[in-house]
């Protein structure tokens, strides 16, 4: 038999499809496209130049980063509203003191609020639920809940220029935030949710369940999933610099930020299609594909084109990814683990984002030009793929080796 297609999924579960996509719309709030958005008033606000903001960003997001490490895996066992509410609660009272708080700490500690809520915990929620609860057409409920991030990025910016025309900055976010609240009261009064798979551990039994840190295949697949999300957050934050090398202009890369965000929706679409027809382990090994032609013909054209070409490949790649990985994660190590595993992927990632910037910072200040980032970048994707293979090749829900 067949697997339904989309539009069976939206019309007999778009109850659940709605809160997951909810979840994962919600956290672009926290996503740094949209904080970035306010990076001078808050940074007038809490008394920062521009280098003390990046820092101060930098070290509350790798503060979120082991949070969710540690508060990711609590969504296996307790009940997904209750989790939601708790982001939302968070979420809110991050916003509250980012906005309304006149001393440094607690404003700090408002943006750390929006960091884990936002790209951490609403983000994880709408991903585990769509990947555990749909055991039929799976891929394709992950690929339309991913849509939420892309939508996100070609909704938002616009739509704070034309807001910040009547309002202030701080009344923007407290209008968003509101909008936030009465859609996710609806969800939570009038749509039936799922229950959590697993009873709450017992602190003094010994833990049966998945421990990825210690297991050889998740650190085999690690470099694999994390190599995009480096190279393209590189991007992001040296911009100026890739244009200089590759002789293109500034107009051409914000021209080609928005295809890479259109072209993150087919990229979804057609993953999630492909996870359930041939199996996400198998389609593991073939989505970054669109991402390394990217890479190799930006090297050898260069220029305008050349940035077309990386960005547009990159975000083809990128709503691929995560209808693939989560996918993978569930039939590796089981939905009833999702909440663990995906929890630790997370982290990691938020870890080597964090940390890569600077490091890609000091191959700047020694002169290395980014073709040669790039094509660092490109030899680690061929070696990260190397490594994943063997992984790649284990039957669904093998056990740990």
């Amino acid at each position: 038999m067949s697997t339904p297609g989309y539009g069976y999924l939206l019309q007999n579960q778009k109850g659940l499809l709605g809160i997951a996509l909810l979840a994962v719309f919600s956290g672009n709030l926290g996503q740094s496209f949209f904080i970035g958005l306010f990076q001078a008033p808050l940074a007038e606000k809490l008394g920062l130049s521009a280098g003390e903001f990046g820092s101060a960003y930098a070290a509350v997001t790798l503060c979120a980063g082991f949070l969710v490490l540690n508060i990711g895996p609590t969504l296996d066992w307790i009940p997904p509203r209750r989790f939601a509410l708790m982001v939302l609660a968070g979420m809110t009272g991050g916003i509250l003191l980012l906005t309304l708080s006149p001393w440094f700490l607690p404003a700090v500690l408002g943006l750390g609020l929006v960091r884990l809520c936002g790209q951490g915990l609403f983000t994880h929620l709408g991903n585990t639920l769509a990947g555990r609860e749909f055991t039929i057409a799976r891929g394709r409920a992950l690929g339309l809940v991913s849509l939420g991030v892309p939508m996100g990025e070609m909704l938002l910016p616009p739509l704070v220029a034309l807001v910040l025309l009547v309002l202030g900055w701080q009344a923007l976010w407290w209008s968003f935030i509101g909008v936030l609240l009465l859609a996710w009261l609806t969800m939570m009064t009038l749509l039936p949710w799922p229950s959590a798979p697993a009873a709450r551990p017992d602190r003094n039994q010994r833990h049966n369940g998945p421990r990825p840190l210690r297991e050889r295949r998740f650190w085999r697949l690690l470099p694999l999933l994390m190599t995009l999300p480096i190279t393209m957050t590189g991007i992001f934050i040296y911009q100026a610099q890739m244009t200089s090398d590759f002789g293109a202009s500034l107009t051409t890369y914000a021209l080609a930020l928005t295809a890479m965000g259109a072209a993150r929706l087919p990229g979804a679409l057609l993953a999630g299609r492909w996870v359930d027809q041939i199996g996400p382990q198998r389609i593991a090994r073939l989505f970054i594909l669109p991402f390394a032609l990217a890479l190799i013909l930006a090297l050898l054209v260069g220029g305008d084109l050349g940035i077309w070409l990386l960005l547009i490949g990159g975000g083809l790649t990128m709503g691929m990814q995560e209808p693939v990985v989560n996918s993978l994660l569930v039939s590796l190590w089981g939905g009833e683990n999702l909440g663990r595993v995906r929890s630790t992927l997370s982290a990691c990632m938020v870890f080597a984002t964090g940390i890569a910037p600077a490091l890609l910072g000091f191959l700047i200040d020694w002169d290395i030009s980014f073709q040669r980032i790039l094509a660092g970048a490109l030899i680690g994707l061929v070696l990260a793929w190397l490594l994943s293979l063997k992984t790649l090749a284990e039957p669904g829900c093998s056990p740990a080796d």
